[in-house]
């Protein structure tokens, strides 16, 4: 055999030269418009825990006995687990708010349970606001406003405890 036989085997046929070059791929459009900001994400939660169903454990309705907290539909023949239509809606992920805002207070604020004054030392007063624990007695707690207010934080359960002078 000669090598021209070899040669004509691994050939591929070259492109024609009149073909097309392929076109660039469109940029993607959002109807929505752009979320920028975090009170953005928070109205959009919002929204979005108005749409959202109340999840109840199935036929909670029908006996006393079943709390009506939700409890994941296990049964074979289970209507809700099949999602039939009359029937309500179960978890799924499409309910959830957005990333950026997740865990947040409805205030924007990341929520601290603080315990002691020296909880409040590594917290930022513009991004964190503050619970205080409900084991602290009035005393303590009068305490722990009073450099809390020195500070800037934010009280998210102050209630009707005032302020000593």
């Amino acid at each position: 055999m000669s090598q021209d036989n070899n040669d004509n085997i691994n050939i591929k046929p070259e492109p024609e030269a009149n073909s097309k070059p392929k076109a660039a791929a469109k940029p993607k459009t959002t109807t929505e418009k752009t979320i920028k900001s975090k009170s953005d994400y928070l109205s959009l939660r919002s929204q979005i825990n108005k749409k959202r169903p109340t999840f109840r454990a199935q036929e909670s309705w029908r006996f006393k006995r079943i709390d009506s907290r939700w409890r994941k539909p296990k049964g074979f023949d289970s209507f809700m687990r099949i999602q039939k239509k009359s029937w309500p809606a179960i978890v799924k992920i499409g309910y959830r708010g957005p990333k950026a805002v997740r865990g947040l207070h409805p205030s924007g604020y990341n929520d601290i349970l603080i315990h002691n004054i020296d909880g409040l030392k590594n917290l930022d007063p513009s991004n964190d606001a503050i619970r205080l624990s409900s084991k602290i007695g009035k005393r303590y707690k009068l305490l722990i406003i009073n450099e809390a207010d020195k500070l800037g934080f934010k009280i998210l359960n102050k209630g009707n405890l005032h302020r000593s002078k």
